[in-house]
């Protein structure tokens, strides 16, 4: 059964099968998670990011990682260069991204706050709509998932407190429904 874990961190030192950049359609490696995932990681991202880009807003590429301690990056494309990331972009761009772990058999991948930051998105909507994709994912596949661990990385305190109030609020309206069903 595929574990969700939420960490507070720097995703970039993440030792996992893959990590996944908050990305532009362009695969154009700015700033934010993209930047520091460039700067760990070195040239070679940006060179196979400009071979696989332009992509679908709301799809995902996937590259070797360089320097970093994972095996790929997860290029998830929640919105185009110089936009904003939508709700349906996210929910998409994170769909494809855990498609494409299956794909490439990563057994853990580490996910930041997409469209939080640089996209726009509020960090409350991006905590509720990752999360859900992430329960969807456990729910969908289970115990035929390849995703062994869904881990989410978020770069400061304040971050990882909200995407733990998210979770735990779902938890709490899980248990309240099978409360009600007996």
């Amino acid at each position: 059964m595929t574990r969700i874990v939420l960490l507070e961190g720097d995703i970039t030192d993440e030792s996992v099968d893959a990590i996944v950049n908050a990305a532009n359609s362009d695969l154009i490696l700015g700033s934010g998670v993209a930047g520091a995932i460039l700067a760990k990681g070195g040239p070679s991202i940006a060179a196979e990011c400009e071979a696989h880009g332009p992509i679908d807003v709301g799809a995902a590429a996937i590259t070797g990682a360089g320097d970093l301690s994972a095996r790929f990056v997860i290029h998830a494309a929640g919105m185009p260069w110089g936009g904003q990331v939508s709700e349906e972009s996210l929910r998409s761009a994170l769909q494809a991204s855990l498609e494409l772990a299956e794909e490439n058999e990563c057994r853990t991948i580490a996910i930041p706050a997409i469209g939080g930051g640089v996209g726009g998105l509020s960090l409350q909507t991006c905590a509720e709509i990752s999360l859900a994709e992430a329960r969807r994912y456990v729910e969908d596949r289970g115990a035929n998932a390849i995703v062994e661990e869904i881990r989410f990385v978020l770069f400061g305190e304040p971050a990882f407190r909200l995407f733990e109030m998210v979770n735990d609020a779902a938890k709490v309206e899980e248990q309240m429904r099978r409360l009600r069903e007996r």
